[in-house]
């Protein structure tokens, strides 16, 4: 008989896992339901680990825009009354993302052939957990429309915030792209004719000079050399810094690094505090909303911080003391995490934390990028001026001695 990894919860709101057999993943499903238990998900035993090693991958891959559309119509073609089957359908042909048309194609066959909403999306390993997790919960309570239109909510301010991040690091990086550009075209142009200038006259050159002459003429000569072991060079740190030991390293130094620090922390609990808002609105428990929050998030040091908070809240203790004792969240942000759970209100409180910092992100990454601005230029005007005087110096020279 086939065996399954059943995870669910009971209602406490505590996670379990165990292994049951069973002849399909429906009659244990309904076993479990019967029992008036919340079955989170079933996995074939023999496809955990094949699932394991590509879900951090396929999540990658989803476009998110195209996602947020897809559920703005969705949620559209379900208030409007038509059966979740026929929305699929109607759905599924309007999808440019093949990616995500050809998954939406496969969760309308498995929907049809009678398997849950949420266990269809959850199958197909590409979509965020928060999204699965607040289908099973809509499913549940019956309001799976107020939950989809949630998730848009969440979305669309995501992407808000991401956006505008983006847009205030673009100057900088066009900057450093010309300047690279700048260093690269004297270096590898303007050098090399210079060093031939000064060959052809016999000069005795200043120790500056020399030095950028052999910099230039032996980046002229092996041009394509050098470029090909930078691109491997940056290939294999890529692959090398995506690894998990080195990402908890580089977690750990962002969040020791000054000014920017403060800003990735910020960052990091404010994504984490909308998570958890969204699916608690959702009528999610806590305990299973802080396991789909820590698997939503990107650096696996929130990640790790955030499973210890679950133990925590586990045995009992309170939300605020467990991630104050995480010492990564900032005072303020715990202080109005307090205020939310004594009076109730969690989720609202959640949220305005979210926005409160999504605000102070905004402003401290537009600070930054005032003064990173000058120190590129700074750096360039210092290069070039270095280059200027170096070439030029034994002209002088060669001045004097006529």
């Amino acid at each position: 008989m086939p065996e399954f990894l059943l995870k669910y919860a009971d209602p406490s709101g505590g996670i379990h896992e165990r292994i049951e057999e069973s002849d399909s993943e429906q009659e244990l499903r309904r076993r479990y339901v019967d029992d008036g238990l919340l079955v989170y998900s079933i996995k074939p035993r023999r496809k955990l680990a094949e699932l394991s090693a590509s879900r951090s991958k396929a999540s990658r891959r989803l476009h998110l825009e195209q996602f947020l559309i897809f559920n703005q119509q969705f949620v559209t073609l379900i208030r409007a009354g038509l059966p979740i089957l026929k929305s699929l359908e109607l759905l599924k042909q309007n999808i440019r993302n093949k990616r995500l048309r050809e998954a939406i194609e496969r969760i309308h066959d498995s929907v049809r052939e009678g398997t849950p909403l949420s266990e269809a999306f959850r199958t197909q390993e590409l979509f965020p957990p928060i999204y699965v997790t607040s289908l099973m919960a809509g499913e549940k309570s019956g309001s799976l429309p107020e939950v989809i239109e949630r998730y848009v909510q969440y979305q669309k301010v995501s992407l808000s915030v991401r956006k505008k991040i983006i847009v205030s690091l673009i100057y900088p990086a066009v900057l450093v792209a010309l300047v690279l550009a700048l260093v690269v075209f004297l270096v590898a142009y303007v050098v090399p004719e210079f060093a031939s200038l000064y060959e052809s006259m016999d000069a005795e050159l200043p120790g500056p000079t020399q030095l950028l002459i052999a910099v230039g003429v032996t980046f002229s000569q092996n041009f394509w050399l050098i470029s090909a072991a930078i691109i491997a060079l940056a290939a294999v740190a890529w692959w090398w810094l995506r690894t998990g030991p080195v990402q908890d390293l580089l977690d750990r130094l962002k969040l020791r690094t000054p000014l920017l620090g403060a800003i990735w922390t910020k960052y990091q609990v404010s994504q984490l505090c909308r998570l958890l808002s969204t699916l608690l609105e959702g009528g999610i428990p806590l305990m299973t909303a802080l396991e789909t929050t820590g698997d939503s998030l990107n650096s696996s040091l929130m990640r790790e911080a955030i499973e210890g908070v679950r133990k925590k809240v586990k045995e009992g203790r309170a939300l605020s003391s467990s991630l104050q004792e995480t010492g990564i969240f900032p005072p303020l942000a715990i202080e109005m995490i307090q205020v939310g759970e004594s009076t109730g209100a969690l989720p609202a409180m959640l949220n305005s934390v979210a926005e409160f910092f999504d605000e102070d992100v905004s402003n401290a990454t537009t600070a930054a990028m005032s003064l990173i601005e000058p120190a590129i230029m700074i750096f360039m005007g210092i290069f070039v001026a270095f280059v200027l005087i170096s070439l030029y110096l034994p002209m002088f020279s060669l001045a004097e001695q006529l």
